[in-house]
């Protein structure tokens, strides 16, 4: 559902030659956030990510709209697993040996991403992709971008989720108090 680049609108070429985009720009909102896959946790909005590869069974990471405390994301990140896959430890996947100690909680960063729909309404495809969504990092300048705040599992590899690093990378980011 997220991917590193910044992000470019797809599009493609119609059987009378006219180009269409292949996306949209979407903004979950109170209404469509729940049936989009995102629970509502104390009023903010988090669901569970994948990383860039998209070949994870759990969670690589969080994101909640708008930009919260670092104890926020965590407490909706809590509240995810145990309202998606029945389980409350953070700590480790479900199925996950408890012996094995994961030490410390990733900093949450507050960034900004652009939501994208497949496919544009009005230009139906009817592929496997049709009325899903995914998210892009951008920067907080780009038309459509909204605030997230973004946490990493803690049991996913560091760049499993490939989440900005406001100490690394060159993308817009925030650690989150």
């Amino acid at each position: 559902m997220t991917t590193t680049a910044l992000y470019e609108i797809e599009t493609h070429e119609a059987d009378d030659g006219t180009t269409h985009p292949a996306e949209q720009l979407w903004t979950p909102c109170l209404d469509d956030a729940p049936d989009n896959g995102f629970i509502v946790h104390r009023g903010l909005y988090v669901i569970g990510i994948d990383g860039p590869t998209g070949d994870h069974l759990y969670p690589v990471g969080f994101i909640a709209l708008g930009h919260h405390q670092w104890t926020d994301i965590i407490e909706g990140a809590t509240a995810y697993m145990a309202s998606i896959h029945g389980w409350r430890n953070l700590h480790l996947y479900p199925g996950d040996d408890p012996s094995v100690l994961i030490p410390r909680i990733p900093r949450a960063a507050q960034t900004h991403g652009v939501f994208l729909r497949h496919l544009h309404p009005d230009h139906p495809c009817g592929c496997e992709w049709e009325g899903t969504w995914r998210m892009v990092w951008a920067p907080p300048t780009e038309p459509g971008a909204v605030p997230v705040t973004a946490l990493r599992h803690p049991a996913a590899p560091a760049t499993a989720a490939g989440i900005p690093n406001p100490d690394h990378e060159a993308m817009p980011a925030t650690w989150a108090a």
